[in-house]
């Protein structure tokens, strides 16, 4: 395989964007992308992309969409894994260059969530989960992920105020990103205070309904050397990718998220890397469960032990691992195709060294890891410092 480099990053400020469209703010980051790249044609496009026929009526985005851009012609695919959708886009570019299909290749992920009434977006999102044993029966998302909360709390001492520290840590980090959805500096108490939506998730432990769109450019290494650009060269070294049964009755283990430990081994295992070796990590954190969950999976702490990292402050941006330093999906936003390609974003910025305040100091070697559904699938990869 030819060694897989990411030379241009563009993303929208995450939100409720009322004035743009599915295809404007697509075509925004894309622009932002190529822009970064010093490029202005590709050998391809892929684009992650959940459910725009449920948010928006609107399907075949492919020709739509390379159309937008003014690329007509251009070979261009969507490809959808639920709320990993964008990690799968990643995958999907990284392979395309790797095999020497294509030379440089366009990487998007974009989600317009907020066309539709709640109930609409509700519906949409719940379709990641199985419709015919979960959804007809009544269980929302956030109802799936409090039965998972609440096994790990019964097996492991998890709290309410550790989970709350989830999101603490991740709104604190988006107070320093300029994109994100959310600048709101909460405590624990604030989000104990807040609706309880599914018993043990308040309403600031669940991530937001999000419109945006993120995108990539990836080129083989020797090209990206060939730009002269001034930032490092960020190489994708490990990428892997897990499926896991979608309907949580037919789990072994409701403690742990398995596609994540998975996709994390097979990463892990390309890139010739451990999680010891890791500066800075995005995880998957539309719940704050996630997040802890996310962690334990991949290996950062021993499973059950995720909590009390949080709490102890080893994932904040001055910890032993900063986790989410973008904000994450809790204070960022989760527009649910484009969020594993803005994980993937933040990573580059930080091993560039242009995350600004939120920057982790000596940052070389980063992962971003992100889910589908309740870990129905998952896809993790590792970049560094080329």
């Amino acid at each position: 395989m030819r060694d897989v480099a990411v030379v241009g990053i563009g993303m929208n400020d995450f939100g409720e964007l009322w004035e743009q469209s599915l295809r404007t703010i697509w075509a925004e980051s894309a622009l932002a992308a190529l822009s970064d790249a010093g490029v202005d044609s590709v050998d391809l496009i892929t684009i992650g992309c959940m459910s725009p026929g449920l948010f928006v009526g609107q399907e075949h985005l492919a020709s739509l969409l390379a159309d937008e851009l003014g690329m007509a012609g251009v070979p261009a695919s969507r490809v959808e894994s639920a709320c990993a959708s964008g990690g799968l886009a990643l995958r999907a570019g990284f392979a395309e260059v790797a095999s020497g299909l294509s030379d440089t290749v366009l990487v998007t992920g974009v989600e317009k969530m907020t066309d539709v009434d709640g109930a609409d977006a509700t519906y949409a999102l719940g379709t990641a989960a199985d419709r015919e044993w979960e959804g007809f029966h009544g269980i929302t998302f956030p109802g799936l992920y409090a039965m998972l909360a609440q096994v790990h709390m019964e097996r492991f001492g998890t709290t309410p105020e550790q989970l709350a520290a989830v999101a603490v840590k991740n709104h604190a980090n988006g107070l320093l990103n300029p994109h994100a959805q959310y600048h709101l500096k909460v405590s624990v108490e604030d989000v104990l205070a807040t609706t309880m939506v599914a018993d043990p998730l308040h309403l600031l432990d669940c991530s937001p309904v999000t419109d945006g769109a993120a995108a990539m450019v990836l080129t083989t290494v020797e090209r990206a050397r060939e730009l002269g650009k001034d930032n490092p060269v960020v190489k994708i070294t490990g990428s892997g990718l897990a499926t896991d049964t979608i309907t949580l009755a037919n789990r072994k283990d409701l403690s742990e998220l398995g596609a994540v430990r998975l996709a994390s081994e097979r990463a892990f295992r390309m890139a010739d890397r451990r999680p010891d070796d890791l500066h800075v990590v995005e995880v998957h954190d539309c719940f704050t469960i996630a997040e802890i969950m996310a962690t334990e999976a991949i290996g950062l702490f021993d499973q059950g032990f995720g909590a009390k990292a949080v709490e102890n402050g080893l994932t904040s941006l001055q910890g032993k691992i900063p986790v989410n330093t973008s904000g994450g999906l809790k204070s960022k936003g989760h527009p649910v195709g484009a969020s594993g390609v803005a994980q993937a974003i933040e990573i580059v910025s930080q091993l560039r060294g242009e995350a600004g305040q939120r920057q982790v100091e000596g940052a070389r070697v980063g992962l971003a890891q992100n889910m589908g559904g309740l870990g129905g699938s998952s896809i993790v990869h590792i970049m560094e410092v080329a």
